[in-house]
């Protein structure tokens, strides 16, 4: 069963969602690097081609949780699952559940949809997300680095095209 406080987001939920992501982006210590707007994540979740999905979380008719995902698709599996690219809940909401009935809402998302992933990444000082993570079964993939290329070093790549 659902939890009630979890629901798909919506067109009215965009402003509240992009403050969340303000609000992660200072917790993650990079406020300086969010420049999310409201008409950015508008279009990458309802425009034309959405590629961007969500969930949030609602208390008393507010949004104070959100879990923004998009599609992957792993070759050796043969099959898409989710990547998380952000789940935050508001630092007076934590310790609710919301978090986990964010992921679960997610993990039911992937059953109904025959995804066999669902995936994310965390900071390694971020403690107290790694024991949460660790208590829902999530493993880490400590074998695994993650490379970005940004900025410069990306234009430059593509400027060898």
């Amino acid at each position: 069963m659902s939890d009630p406080r979890i629901r798909r987001v919506t067109e009215s939920d965009v402003g509240a969602v992009v403050g969340l992501v303000h609000e992660l982006a200072d917790y993650e210590r990079a406020p300086d690097e969010c420049h999310l707007t409201a008409g950015q994540l508008h279009t990458a979740l309802f425009g034309e081609a959405p590629a961007l999905f969500g969930h949030v979380a609602e208390v008393d008719g507010e949004v104070v949780g959100c879990a923004l995902w998009f599609l992957n698709f792993s070759t050796w599996r043969g099959v898409h699952g989710i990547y998380l690219e952000d789940l935050y809940v508001s630092p007076a909401q934590r310790g609710s559940g919301l978090g986990k009935a964010l992921l679960v809402e997610l993990a039911a998302e992937c059953a109904k949809r025959g995804l066999e992933r669902l995936e994310w990444s965390v900071l390694d000082w971020n403690e107290p997300a790694i024991g949460f993570y660790k208590s829902i079964g999530a493993v880490p993939m400590d074998e695994w680095t993650v490379y970005r290329l940004t900025d410069d070093a990306l234009k430059d790549l593509a400027a060898q095209a």
